[in-house]
């Protein structure tokens, strides 16, 4: 179950890191702090692409799953003021038109961590 969980994780992250560079750039920008002292679309890139290697490594991770759990989950800390901000901002963006769904979505974001860090640990024979 693990393993199905990361490899799930991991496929949805190179899902959503290519969106952002590609069909689902406007709608990640609404999510952008206006405290990141890059402009929005560099942002939306460079987190596409980390999101891309991160998800690509929980896949195929084998020998570092540990680290890599816990890589991706810091980067779900990191981005979680992006949700913040779209919430206190009420920016619309994939389908988040309200506030209940906005802060819905927060909700989801400690899930995240949560699976990042239960899918690469476990099993006796693995290592770091």
């Amino acid at each position: 179950m693990r393993s199905f969980v990361r490899v799930l994780l991991g496929l949805a992250l190179v899902f959503a890191g290519t969106s952002h560079l590609t069909f689902a750039r406007q709608e990640f920008r609404a999510q952008v702090p206006e405290l990141v002292p890059i402009d929005e679309d560099t942002t939306v890139l460079a987190s596409g692409v980390a999101e891309i290697g991160l998800g690509s490594a929980l896949v195929l991770a084998s020998r570092r799953r540990r680290l890599v759990g816990t890589v991706v989950a810091l980067f779900f800390v990191a981005v979680f003021p992006g949700n913040i901000a779209q919430w206190l901002n009420r920016r619309d963006g994939f389908g988040l038109d309200s506030d209940e769904k906005r802060i819905a979505r927060l909700f989801g974001q400690p899930l995240l961590v949560a699976a990042a860090l239960w899918s690469t640990r476990g099993g006796s024979r693995q290592r770091s």
